[in-house]
């Protein structure tokens, strides 16, 4: 079911604009969340002057205020100021009607009405409970707020989380991600700082020892966590963009490109490895290959795009291998990492390919 575009009325009955949480006031998350979550006309009900929002206005995003619910407004989606909700939950609410709850069926002062008036709160009660699926908290104080925060953060997760991002890099960068929410440091500048470790990182494997290996792979771990970090802060800030999808995305594969290469070269400084400069070109040139094959499946809207293939975009951003190659470092057998890669790389791009072409024939066949 399709969700509605109801007009949409926050009624503020304590003040505005409620505590922080990660970083942003309650009254302006919800106001953007609102809108992503495909709510109409957004009124705030208050007998008191608006405070700035920072990010809805920053966004470009409109809102009207009042001293009262408008005469006769309904169907409208009624939201009570303090509550922390999520868009897929509001999504589910528009399609569906009803009043939103948590997991635990503690009642939400959100749902969608007939009619708005003075007595809401008790329509309310009467509307079918929507059990929430994300995080979603009623807000009232400080104590709350915190709770409402390590909820939110909890909801986070990146489509290419693998096993060990899960495990450990998502748990080591969530302490930064959260200092750094309550900041102006931007995430595409966090981008930057995870790029310039991992060429820092790439730098140490071309010295060759042993020594400097096991500095490269710290360093190619920690590169790992702060490229969680960037992702984290633009879904909790509301500041994804298309420029930083693909800083993201190239710079994963600079990094991969420089640390291959430079495995090679510290290996051919040594001279135990004659075949490191093929093994070290190969490995480029599948990680050339996979990132071309990529991108040309992610030219596929998400619609058309197959389960499978997916899976192997999101397979390229993945993280898992930098324990691996931390290991083999301290092993001091960082040359058997560039045997998988110089194999690995082609057997990925040349299966992303197959499964484009596959997706393709489907799609001929049905037209």
């Amino acid at each position: 079911m399709e969700p509605q575009r109801l007009p949409t009325i926050i009624v503020l009955e304590e003040q505005a604009p409620g505590p922080k949480v990660a970083g942003l006031t309650l009254l302006d998350r919800l106001v953007v969340t609102l809108h992503r979550a495909g709510a109409g006309s957004i009124t705030i009900v208050t007998g008191k002057p608006l405070p700035l929002l920072e990010r809805a206005t920053a966004l470009g995003l409109r809102v009207e205020v009042a001293d009262g619910p408008p005469a006769g407004s309904g169907p409208a989606l009624v939201v009570g100021g303090g509550v922390l909700v999520q868009a897929g939950d509001v999504r589910a609410l528009l399609a569906r009607g009803g009043r939103l709850a948590t997991s635990s069926g503690e009642a939400l002062p959100i749902g969608v009405l007939s009619v708005v008036d003075a007595g809401w709160r008790e329509a309310l009660d009467r509307q079918t409970a929507v059990v929430a699926r994300g995080a979603a908290v009623r807000v009232g104080d400080a104590a709350s707020a915190r709770v409402a925060e390590r909820a939110l953060w909890a909801s986070l997760a990146g489509s290419a989380d693998g096993f060990v991002d899960r495990l450990f890099n998502r748990p080591c960068s969530r302490p930064l991600s959260r200092l750094l929410a309550r900041t102006r440091i931007s995430p595409n500048a966090v981008s930057m700082i995870s790029i310039a470790i991992g060429l820092g990182s790439a730098w140490c494997f071309a010295a060759g020892s042993h020594l400097m290996g096991i500095i490269a792979g710290v360093l190619f771990q920690c590169s790992a966590i702060v490229d969680c970090v960037d992702g984290d802060l633009a879904r909790v800030l509301f500041k994804e963009s298309r420029l930083g999808q693909w800083l993201d995305l190239a710079g994963d594969q600079v990094v991969h490109v420089a640390v291959f290469a430079a495995i090679a070269i510290g290996a051919a400084r040594r001279g135990d490895a004659p075949w490191a400069a093929w093994l070290g070109a190969s490995a480029v040139l599948g990680a050339l290959f996979s990132f071309g094959a990529v991108l040309r499946g992610m030219r596929r809207s998400a619609r058309d795009r197959s389960g499978r293939m997916q899976k192997l975009i999101d397979a390229v951003t993945n993280r898992d291998f930098s324990v691996l190659l931390l290991v083999l470092a301290c092993l001091d057998r960082v040359g058997w990492f560039l045997w998988l890669c110089a194999i690995g790389s082609h057997a990925f791009w040349i299966a992303a390919l197959g499964l484009q072409r596959g997706a393709l024939g489907k799609e001929a066949l049905r037209r």
